[in-house]
């Protein structure tokens, strides 16, 4: 796409949605950026250009930090180090590195499958060249990550909209069915995963292959789930094949199902990958497998 076709493509208001979008009404009248799953941005004054992965699922922004330094030294506890400036090392695709600096403004919390990290959260500015918004960005070693800089909802809320499809649009959580379970969930909508995960327990797979879980392939898998209401229920399917699934901290092999999923009465199949997901607020967590061709996620859409 040459400059002139970005640009073009980044400068969709209203009334160009009007046109491209049979349902009208799900968009407000203010002006409204179209973003693709991944887009060419930069952070301060780094002079990097980072592929920025574009997460509705994530609440924060995310930048690749390491060699962290606080000045002045630090304290023992991290929320003590609030306010104190933060010298840290970033790198985007490229193998290009930044010596950065920043005021600690605030500590968070991120939940994943694996339990709770804490994090430093620094304000930065983040987005286009020409269009920089200052927003909360928490540090992280994403070495092992394909994406350095990761863009949260806290950006998206600028006034941006996620393409990952062109028809509907959706929320960064819905309400959604599997008609094999007979339960509604309360769904995140995670355009930074590329599959659907759901909650499962007690898993059991008939004369399973512990050495190689590939070789399970096509076995009947039996699981328990549960909603956010509690209510539970046992499943019983066909393995179709296995995942393994890179997250912060490491990468984990699932086994993956095919399942009817989505809002009640429109449900379609779709793969869904198991896992423990006890710990996590929301027990289905849908991905780019089943937005792509059905959904464009609008972050500031009530669900």
């Amino acid at each position: 796409m040459n400059s002139l076709g970005l640009m073009m493509f980044r400068s969709i208001v209203f009334s160009a949605l009007l046109c491209c979008f049979v349902s009208v009404s799900v968009f407000a009248s203010d002006q409204v950026t179209l973003l693709r799953q991944i887009e060419s941005m930069t952070v301060g004054n780094s002079g990097l250009i980072f592929k920025a992965r574009i997460d509705t699922g994530a609440v924060n922004t995310s930048l690749h930090a390491v060699d962290l330094h606080i000045v002045g030294g630090a304290s023992d506890q991290m929320k003590q180090n609030v306010g104190k400036m933060i010298e840290f090392t970033t790198e985007n695709e490229q193998g290009k590195k930044q010596r950065m600096q920043a005021e600690i403004v605030s500590t968070s919390k991120v939940k994943n499958a694996l339990g709770i990290e804490r994090r430093y959260m620094v304000k930065l500015g983040v987005g286009f060249p020409d269009n920089l918004h200052n927003v909360y960005v928490n540090l992280r070693d994403r070495s092992h990550m394909n994406y350095k800089l990761l863009i949260g909802r806290n950006f998206l809320k600028k006034g941006y909209i996620v393409d990952v499809a062109h028809n509907k649009t959706i929320g960064p959580v819905a309400t959604l069915s599997i008609k094999q379970t007979g339960l509604l969930f309360d769904t995140r909508i995670d355009t930074g995963a590329g599959q659907n995960s759901l909650h499962a327990v007690n898993i059991h797979v008939e004369n399973e292959d512990t050495d190689d879980i590939t070789n399970n392939i096509g076995k009947i898998i039996t699981f328990t789930t549960e909603n956010e209401k509690g209510e539970k229920v046992e499943v019983s399917t066909k393995i179709r094949s296995t995942a393994l699934i890179r997250n912060a901290q490491g990468t984990e092999a699932r086994y993956t199902v095919r399942l009817n999923v989505g809002k009640p009465g429109e449900e379609y199949l779709v793969d869904v990958n198991l896992t423990d997901r006890t710990k996590m607020g929301y027990k289905l967590l849908i991905g780019r497998n089943w937005l792509q061709g059905h959904y464009v996620v609008d972050v500031n859409k009530e669900s």
